[in-house]
């Protein structure tokens, strides 16, 4: 028995090791006795290939429908599952389980206790089980040290880092990658200096966070000269920091650099394929985006998602649609950022049909509530008309964002909610969330729009006064915008003249110019109007409204001086696009175009409806 028990587990190990885990799975199913050796091991190698869930289940089997009991490596192997799949809850039962069978003396254990409550952001008890821990190692110090950075937790985590007998490289890799995805270059530079002050070995994980924090600071000259020492210290094959230097010039915006770093590297991994798709979107060379695609070896989520987040960043939205179902037909499961992307390509679309059907699919996954998609859905319905449908995404989100009330703004601000707007933002304000200038923006824009005259002045004054938040082009626009479309048309302009720069003047002065036709004041008008034609020959704008103005105030021989003066500068006015979804496509119509495929068939309802309209 106990040499068919060795060879069985052995077997079991092996072909869940090359892939064939169902395999291991049936031959582990269709054995008569197990110990708790075989257990472990596949509830490990489900761990290993990141099946967490399925190393849940079995380990529930296990304790609940067997009488095998676990052992400090099957709550080590368990808790992993639970620390890759963030099952703080599940993660909390095995806790209580450990202390009730007399693991809690147990360094793995306490160690795979505390990287568990890391991964599921719970420092507080993390910490805790660091303090019951009577010996420690260093991986329980890396760990709790993790369990801050992890949490966001800068100075708690430099506290830790400060107090750890024995700083090793991970230690010094935990906190440069923390401050690195901050964006903090210089903390970056110093805490690499300390770490080559106390002899402490750099590795390619090291240079990898100081490319990061390069990529995310923008800098650039930074960049180059870590590339250089990553270079001259050897590390240029190692694969993490190859891969973080052609991030780093894709994030910067250097294709050549990165065609470079691509030729360069010996060992092209799924990392490397998805950084050069990322650059190539990025510089808007979608062909050869494509090409890499196709090219490359295996395609995994983020290959699909990078080409579905160029596409729509290049204009092309429908092409990112379709990218997304094939992704599906290939039996790739979507994850939140796929989602996402897909949902801001249908919200760019104003496909409602395609909309939906996505919600559906985050919905089946249990993506809904998650905040990036969520947001996603909240932007979507409300460019697609449906407010209700915003509202109730909102609702479903579980951790709302600033990024999730400033959609909400927006979306009931563009269709004329105000009330709700003013409410929502309230509700934003409890939550304990700061408003940022965003937030500001869709407030202002939604005062401006329903004439919230008086809201509108409390909230410009709160952002400095209350909120420290200076206001800028937009804001200044938008109160300008306000107070001119509710015939304040002076105090619009004293506002304009207060913030007095170029784009601030050409800016407010178009809110204002605009606002003197509709309320009738031709002598503002006329002089906003000649000083940007002044600002801005090439605007069509104030040469349309000047025309209207002296059209209106029945002064037709400026008014044809205005029209030819545009037409001797060149300047021709934009025409009118409006556009309709019927049956998942979007047709767009444009005033004056005669490409129409139905054209005839609109032009005979059109005069039909004239007809009936004239003779009811």
């Amino acid at each position: 028995m106990g040499s068919y028990l060795v060879h069985t587990t052995s077997k079991i190990a092996s072909l869940a090791k090359s892939g064939r885990v169902a395999h291991a799975r049936k031959l582990f199913d269709e054995m008569s006795h197990r110990d708790t050796v075989v257990w472990n091991t596949m509830i490990t190698c489900y761990t290993h290939l990141n099946l967490y869930q399925q190393a849940l289940l079995l380990f529930h089997q296990m304790t609940q429908f067997s009488n095998t009991k676990p052992d400090h490596y099957s709550f080590t192997a368990t808790l992993s599952a639970c620390a890759g799949s963030c099952k703080l809850q599940f993660g909390q039962n095995i806790h209580a389980l450990v202390v009730v069978m007399g693991y809690c003396s147990s360094l793995p254990v306490n160690n795979a206790l505390i990287d568990m409550y890391a991964k599921c952001l719970s420092p507080c008890s993390a910490n805790a089980v660091f303090k019951e821990t009577e010996f420690r190692n260093d991986v329980s110090w890396c760990s709790l040290l993790f369990a801050y950075v992890h949490a966001n937790q800068l100075q708690v985590a430099q506290s830790v880092f400060d107090s750890m007998p024995n700083r090793v490289n991970i230690a010094w890799n935990t906190l440069i990658a923390c401050h690195a995805r901050h964006g903090s270059i210089r903390t970056c530079v110093e805490l690499f200096k300390k770490m080559m002050a106390e002899s402490c070995d750099e590795d390619q994980w090291t240079y990898s966070a100081l490319m990061n924090a390069s990529a995310e600071s923008q800098q650039y000259y930074i960049g180059c000269m870590v590339h250089a020492v990553i270079a001259k210290k050897g590390w240029a094959c190692a694969v993490e920091a190859s891969n973080s230097i052609l991030s780093f010039y894709a994030q910067i915006g250097s294709p050549a650099d990165v065609v470079k770093m691509f030729e360069s590297i010996t060992t092209l991994t799924q990392v490397s394929w998805n950084a050069i798709i990322d650059a190539q979107m990025k510089i808007g060379d979608t062909h050869k985006a494509l090409i890499a695609f196709q090219q490359a070896p295996e395609r995994n989520v983020i290959s699909w998602t990078s080409m579905m987040t160029g596409y729509v960043r290049n204009g092309n939205a429908e092409e990112a649609v379709d990218f997304f179902v094939n992704m599906v037909k290939s039996s790739l499961q979507p994850d939140d950022f796929s989602l996402g992307t897909v949902l801001h390509a249908c919200s760019v679309m104003a496909t409602l049909g395609h909309g939906k059907m996505i919600h559906s699919l985050a919905i089946i996954h249990g993506f809904h509530g998650y905040a990036y998609v969520g947001n996603g859905l909240v932007n979507m319905y409300a460019k697609c008309g449906d407010v209700d449908g915003s509202k109730q995404s909102f609702d479903d989100i579980m951790e709302k964002d600033l990024v999730s009330y400033n959609t909400m703004l927006i979306a009931y601000g563009l269709h004329g909610w105000g009330e709700k707007a003013l409410k929502i933002y309230e509700e934003m304000l409890v939550s304990g969330l700061k408003p940022d200038k965003v937030t500001f923006i869709s407030l202002l824009m939604t005062c401006s729009h329903l004439g919230l005259i008086n809201q509108g002045r409390a909230l410009f004054r709160s952002m400095n006064q209350i909120h420290g938040i200076s206001p800028e082009i937009d804001h200044v626009t938008c109160m300008v915008d306000m107070l001119a479309r509710g015939g304040y048309l002076e105090e619009a302009r004293e506002m304009a003249n207060t913030y007095r720069t170029r784009d601030m003047i050409v800016g407010s002065s178009e809110a204002v110019f605009g606002s003197c036709y509709t309320h009738g004041d031709i002598l503002m008008g006329t002089e906003l109007g000649g000083e940007l034609k002044t600002l801005e020959p090439e605007c069509e704008m104030s040469y349309v409204v000047l025309s209207n103005l002296y059209c209106a105030s029945e002064k037709w021989k400026e008014a044809e001086l205005v029209r030819k003066v545009m037409a001797d500068h060149g300047v021709k006015k934009t025409p009118g696009c409006s556009w309709i979804e019927v049956k998942n496509k979007v047709t767009a119509f444009v005033a004056g175009n005669s490409l129409c495929v139905d054209k005839d068939d609109m032009s005979s309802v059109l005069y039909l409806l004239e007809y009936q309209l004239k003779n009811p």
